[in-house]
């Protein structure tokens, strides 16, 4: 893919959690310097939960799900991510493990940005580290109201 390419997928904005939506010129130039690009086939594992962050991936084509697992070894599907999506972002952040593993369900093409690169375009790039900040944010308040449906689902089921 080239550069200027890459600089268009990064700068295109429908998803509400694109980072790069809107971005200037200079920046998305900059960040789609600062990665690789790679074609992954179905089924293919881009990173376990629980393994050590070292970057992030930006989801240009394809489908990734994003699951948890226990230690009985029963998966759950938390949700399927589409073009445009970060993954990998809040582990990416605090150098911590990944909560979930990102597997690709289609063939998927993503660009990579290692954490170090991703962390210092941040500290140049105020717009972008807001978007983050917003992005996260949104992020705890859906896990928040999934956790509160189950809750009340749980609490109405026990009534019953």
């Amino acid at each position: 893919m080239s550069r200027d390419l890459n600089v268009t997928v990064l700068g295109a904005g429908q998803a509400s959690d694109r980072l790069f939506s809107g971005a200037p010129a200079h920046a998305l130039r900059q960040i789609a310097g600062a990665h690789s690009t790679h074609e992954y086939p179905s089924g293919a594992l881009l990173f376990r939960e629980g393994e050590l962050a070292d970057g992030i991936f930006l989801l240009c084509r394809g489908a990734v799900k994003l699951s948890v697992g226990s230690s009985h070894g029963d998966s759950l599907v938390l949700r399927s991510a589409g073009p445009g999506e970060i993954l990998g972002l809040s582990a990416t952040l605090t150098g911590q493990s990944h909560e979930v593993t990102a597997e690709t369900t289609t063939p998927s093409q993503l660009i990579f940005v290692k954490r170090r690169d991703f962390l210092r375009y941040l500290r140049e790039h105020s717009e972008v580290c807001l978007r983050v900040v917003e992005s996260l944010s949104n992020d705890v308040h859906a896990a928040y109201e999934r956790v509160r449906m189950l809750g009340l689902a749980r609490i109405r089921h026990s009534h019953n």
